[in-house]
């Protein structure tokens, strides 16, 4: 895919126009004309979707220590990334363009410590019954929620490293379930 948006770059606009739309047809937020726009789901079905991200907050077993215990200078990092996570999910129609609003039904962040990384394991689930996906708003909950980690062990550790964000899953819709290989 990346040699076909390097070929396209160097062509002519009317040249673009016809080779964005072979190159891109797969693309569902890209026009014929290569032009991006918001899909139209008005004529899909509400079904019942779910979207299960996840990710890693890695650091320090000292600074993982002080996570645990509750010291943090600034409060409680796992309880505030956690409503982070959440409000982000709602609100990624707004962060993310072309995303759809969506009447979110249910979204679960769980924040899990792991002295093996040593750090935090972040995951959402998040539930919708409408004519769209949800993929965006786990993977926006859980990267807000993984920032906000970050965010509130900064002053003891600089080199916290945000890692593997990524879906594991998704449910319902005409694309039907996906599942990432282990």
């Amino acid at each position: 895919m990346a040699k076909t948006r390097t070929k396209t770059r160097t062509k002519s606009p009317a040249k673009k126009s016809n080779t964005a739309s072979k190159s891109t047809s797969a693309l569902t937020h890209i026009d014929a004309k290569g032009e991006a726009h918001m899909v139209d789901v008005s004529a899909k079905a509400d079904t019942e979707r779910t979207a299960i991200a996840e990710g890693t907050v890695v650091m320090t077993a000292k600074t993982l220590a002080i996570i645990e215990k509750g010291n943090a200078k600034k409060g409680d990092v796992l309880g505030t990334a956690r409503v982070a996570g959440i409000m982000a999910a709602k609100k990624t129609h707004q962060l993310i363009p072309l995303c759809h609003p969506l009447a979110i039904s249910k979204i679960t962040l769980e924040i899990t410590v792991d002295p093996r990384l040593p750090g935090c394991r972040v995951s959402a689930t998040v539930k919708v019954k409408g004519p769209t996906g949800v993929e965006m708003e786990a993977l926006t909950a859980v990267s807000v929620a993984c920032l906000t980690i970050y965010d509130m062990v900064k002053g003891v550790e600089r080199g916290v490293r945000i890692d593997n964000i990524h879906l594991v899953e998704k449910m319902g819709g005409k694309s039907g379930h996906y599942r990432v290989a282990k």
